[in-house]
């Protein structure tokens, strides 16, 4: 095989022998499952892919009848992170009898891509309403809240209860209004080198000084990560309002487990509409052992005003969907019961060595 062509593959392609054991595999596939070639050949591929579909079977019959094999839409997992929706591609590899080549297609970026692209079309509404809203409402509230405040000094003592919804509900609306505006108002990310486990770690202090005091917080970090490109302030906020999901989501009383992972998966890469694409090699997870995501909402958990929580706002999430936006990353979620996951990619800086697709 020519090692030029083999290596400039965009997508993971593993050598399957006639005993289903790994010949070999392109760069793209170390990245995919996360280690070197050299320590993956000779070993059972189905003990380092793990795929939710009947595939052995199919698999032989393929090999028996020389015929190649197309699975769509599954989940492709190696045991290290969250599976895959994947499209596979298994076919006769010519010249060597019983061999087979498998390329695996991630469709997950796609997606993101899709998402991203609303996201950013609905923070542009999100946008224009606050503005409008800003103008129109907060003023008056201001006024209703004073004004209440000046009849509960007349009142008896047990009527002050209506005074003080009265207030409260209007500051509530005030909080909701200014949450909208951080829309319009966050401004661009000033990137620069950025030690992610700096962030993380001081996310993990401030957690457990304060809102996630019942939670078990692990580091779970590759000390060989490089450097991100990034704002520190705004990747820091990303993270506070995800702990802080993770941690309001728990058991008040026994708390929970959330897991601060990182990794790098120099195979991701973000194609923009423009054709042009940029390597995300470095990834970055939440994880914890809540009751998971409502699953009517699973699919929609980046848009504003969609949200899991009684009286929530369903603008946080958004926020942290538009932040890694802006810092031309992406966010995705896997989430069950007893396991949410979400998981962030972002770039290098730019003095490293550029990467296009």
């Amino acid at each position: 095989m020519d090692t030029a062509i083999w290596s400039s593959l965009p997508v993971p392609a593993i050598l399957i022998d006639a005993d289903e054991n790994i010949g070999d595999l392109n760069p793209a596939a170390e990245g995919f499952l996360n280690n070197s070639a050299k320590s993956l050949r000779g070993q059972p591929i189905w003990d380092r892919l793990a795929v939710d579909a009947p595939l052995e079977e199919s698999l032989v019959r393929a090999r028996e009848h020389g015929t190649p094999l197309f699975v769509n839409d599954v989940d492709v997992g190696t045991g290290s992170r969250a599976p895959l929706v994947c499209n596979l591609q298994i076919a006769p590899l010519q010249g060597k009898e019983g061999w087979m080549i498998m390329l695996i297609s991630p469709r997950e970026l796609a997606g993101r891509m899709t998402q991203n692209h609303s996201v950013k079309s609905a923070a542009k509404s999100a946008i224009g309403m606050a503005e409008m809203l800003a103008h129109e409402i907060k003023n008056p509230l201001a006024g209703i809240t004073g004004a209440a405040q000046l009849l509960s000094m007349n009142l008896p003592s047990e009527d002050l209860e209506f005074t003080d919804l009265i207030v409260a509900e209007t500051r509530r609306i005030v909080k909701l209004l200014e949450q909208v505006e951080q829309f319009g108002n966050l401004s661009a990310p000033d990137r620069r080198e950025v030690n992610i486990h700096d962030v993380l770690d001081r996310a993990r202090r401030s957690a457990l000084l304060g809102f996630g005091a019942h939670m078990r917080i692990q580091e779970d970090y590759d000390p060989s990560l490089p450097m991100a490109w990034g704002d520190t302030d705004q990747l820091l906020q990303v993270v506070l309002n995800l702990v802080k999901n993770a941690s309001e989501a728990a058991d008040p009383i026994n708390g929970g487990n959330i897991r601060l992972h990182t990794y790098y998966e120099h195979s991701f890469r973000l194609r923009r509409k423009d054709g042009s694409g940029q390597a995300l090699p470095l990834q970055i997870e939440i994880i914890d052992d809540g009751p998971g995501l409502p699953s009517d909402i699973k699919g929609d958990i980046f848009d504003p005003f969609v949200s899991g929580k009684e009286n929530g706002t369903g603008l946080g999430l958004a926020l942290v969907s538009k932040i890694i936006s802006d810092h031309d990353g992406w966010i995705s979620v896997e989430s069950v019961p007893g396991r949410t996951a979400f998981r962030i990619s972002l770039p290098r800086p730019p003095r490293a060595k550029k990467e296009t697709l």
